[in-house]
């Protein structure tokens, strides 16, 4: 399943990162207040010039300082870059992983202004160092350089040169191309100079950065680029922008590639793209674009229904992806009940005493892009997860309203699939109500409501509150004996879980498994989740470290993906991170995490004489063992869910547990040189 995952601390990241905890420091609860309220003056205020916030907090600016904030450095250049194509500007993008760990971004734009300023505090300095040396500063915050754009904080390429141990700019204008460097922490070396004419590179304009990833900042996980990563944001960026090229080289030792992407019908394309590992119900695509001049408002609507049961819309606001959708995604929601019913009556598919069909009705199985581009976009929060823009919402409903019953009109045959699919689950639907309802009459005649095999905390403050899932009524035995019973509730589960991407809502319900599940959790199930009312801000999947675990890990984060993604997205989904090996030094026992830590431990060690032994399952250790290395806040290490590009997740959900057995061996040999950590 393609998700993100972090370490277990209070301001987690969204990529693989790993931590060893710091030890505990006892202070003593006396304290002198008059001596602390004397030395909180105006010494003890600190001023952060240029660039410092950023290297003192990194984290506010790139989310973290793990994988995902890294491949963020890539993200903020390349998006200026893309800025510049919306924009009428760019036809080519390139980017390369350089051999020495660097990467460069280069574009054929119209090359970041190098004119100097002639007034104010940056007096002499051209536009392009102000623009690498200045939070805040860029070309999006009005006037005409950019009518469309994904930035809008100007602190973009700035913080990029903030964290990296040196970067290049070199812009092409006018016939002359211009060089600028500079050293760590955005330090410059000297002014933007001319260094000769305009190379030959097939461009007359366009600018050029190359930088190298700052290793003390990005310490955790080092500054090594995957370049899966790279290569599926960069395939959405050329989905989203019709006609644009997008070139990847990876130029790493015993890793090279060259990838071109170019989509001439655009989201289209994206839609054909994210069906292509399930079955379509049809083979066309209903697309249809649409414009307000007056109001600044573009949309791009593709959408094609599959045989699958779970929805997949996915919005774009000036290219961003808006996982938690927003007002454009509303209005296309709201529209397409309203048009599809409309329809159904109209053709006598639903007869006069049928109920409308519900919106998940019609929208099961679907695939839909709704891309939007618009002048001052709103967004909700600095992770731009949300579009707030309301008039969006009435220009998409007026769009979708209009254009998608002509669609239907025109393809007779494509509609009556789509309402015949929305009747059959609307039955499912039903079948789905009536499973709910067993399951809480059970649960109600069970007294306190809860699966029997739970062994639930004494707190009812979910903040604080841990689920442990646990592989096998054995091992679930040792993790009760290791709890903390105030704060961790344990729930052992039988063997493997449904694949609930092959399963109906209504299938999926009478499975005793995810009936236990969904009841320890609390918060109801499918389009009645509501995360809110989970009893756990933890769910941790606790299995044993070898490839039947990682199976059932697998299943379980299909299950919350497709049928709780608000727990997902929410950050309360975990995986536990027992230990793979033991060994001891001296008379203590050592436990290494996995062959990464084993091959660092031996390094370390060369003349170290103690076996290793492999624990192949949570049932060979202890439960002081199992609560000391996996179970115990301040010892262990959690890895976070979270979903940091919703029609990724989508898409590669699909191939690794669809029936398309040839996408899913293509997917596991393609990326097989980014595997981390492999189980024989």
């Amino acid at each position: 399943i393609e998700v993100r995952v972090s370490n277990d601390t209070e301001a987690a990241s969204t990529d693989a990162t790993e931590t060893t905890p710091a030890p505990v420091r006892k202070t003593s609860k006396s304290t002198n207040s008059a001596t602390t309220t004397a030395a909180y003056d105006a010494k003890a205020i600190q001023v952060l010039e240029g660039l410092d916030p950023v290297r003192k907090r990194p984290g506010m600016y790139i989310g973290s300082t793990g994988l995902q904030g890294l491949h963020h450095l890539i993200w903020e250049v390349v998006d200026n870059s893309v800025d510049e194509a919306m924009a009428g500007h760019c036809t080519r993008i390139g980017v390369t992983l350089l051999a020495d760990g660097g990467c460069q971004v280069d574009d054929n734009g119209r090359g970041i202004p190098v004119d100097p300023f002639t007034a104010g505090e940056h007096k002499g300095k051209s536009a392009a160092e102000v623009v690498l040396t200045v939070l805040h500063a860029g070309g999006k915050f009005g006037g005409d350089g950019y009518k469309v754009s994904g930035g809008l904080h100007g602190v973009g390429v700035s913080v990029v040169n903030a964290l990296s141990e040196r970067l290049v700019i070199e812009v092409d204008r006018g016939g002359k191309h211009y060089r600028q460097e500079y050293a760590k922490g955005g330090k410059p070396q000297g002014k933007m100079a001319v260094v000769g004419d305009t190379p030959k590179r097939g461009r007359t304009t366009g600018t050029t950065i190359t930088f190298w990833p700052d290793p003390t900042i990005f310490a955790a996980e080092g500054v090594e680029f995957v370049a899966r990563t790279v290569l599926e944001r960069l395939q959405t960026m050329a989905f989203l922008n019709k006609g644009l090229i997008i070139a990847f080289a990876d130029q790493r030792e015993g890793r090279e590639q060259q990838v071109e992407y170019q989509y001439k019908g655009g989201i289209i394309d994206f839609v054909k793209h994210l069906n292509a590992t399930k079955e379509p119900l049809f083979s066309k695509v209903c697309q249809f674009e649409d414009e307000d001049e007056d109001d600044g408002q573009m949309l791009d609507i593709a959408m094609q229904w599959n045989t699958g049961y779970y929805e997949g819309i996915h919005g774009y606001a000036n290219g961003i992806s808006t996982i938690e959708g927003g007002m454009h995604v509303e209005g296309f929601k709201t529209a397409l009940t309203s048009v599809v019913n409309k329809y159904a009556r109209a053709k006598n598919l639903l007869k006069e005493k049928d109920p409308n069909l519900t919106g998940e009705d019609i929208r099961e199985g679907i695939t839909a892009i709704i891309s939007v581009k618009l002048r001052e976009p709103q967004f909700e929060g600095q992770t731009k997860a949300k579009l707030g823009n309301v008039p969006m919402r009435s220009f998409v409903q007026k769009a979708t309203n209009e254009r998608m019953a002509e669609w239907l009109e025109e393809n007779p045959t494509e509609a009556n699939k789509v309402v015949k699919k929305g009747l059959a689950a609307a039955q499912a639907r039903v079948a789905a109500k009536n499973a709910r309802n067993a399951i809480r009459r059970k649960t109600a005649l069970s007294g306190a409501g809860m699966p029997d095999k739970l062994k639930d905390c004494s707190s009812k403050n979910a903040d604080e509150s841990e689920l442990f899932i646990v592989e096998g009524d054995s091992a679930g035995g040792t993790a009760v004996d290791a709890r903390d019973p105030r704060t961790q509730a344990i729930l052992p589960i039988r063997g493997k879980i449904l694949n609930v991407e092959r399963a109906r809502i209504d299938k999926m319900l009478k499975n005793n498994e995810i009936q236990a599940l969904i009841t320890a959790i609390g918060a109801g199930v499918g389009d009645e989740f509501d995360v809110t009312k989970a009893r756990y801000h933890k769910v941790i999947c606790l299995a044993d470290a070898d490839v039947d675990g990682s199976h059932i890990r697998t299943l379980l984060l299909t299950f919350f993906f497709r049928q709780m993604r608000e727990m997902v997205e929410a950050g309360y989904v975990y995986i536990a991170q027992p230990p793979l090996y033991s060994t001891e030094i001296g008379k203590e026992k050592v436990y290494l995490k996995d062959d990464v830590a084993k091959s660092a431990f031996l390094e370390e060690r060369p003349n170290h004489k103690k076996p290793f032994q492999r624990l192949k399952g949570l049932g060979e250790m202890d439960w002081e063992e199992l609560r000391t290395t996996t179970m115990l806040d301040g010892t262990r290490t959690l890895l976070q869910v979270n979903v940091e590009e919703a029609a990724l997740a989508d898409e590669i959900t699909s191939i690794l547990m669809g029936d398309d057995v040839a996408s899913r061996k293509d997917f596991i040999t393609t990326n097989a040189r980014d595997v981390r950590n492999l189980d024989f």
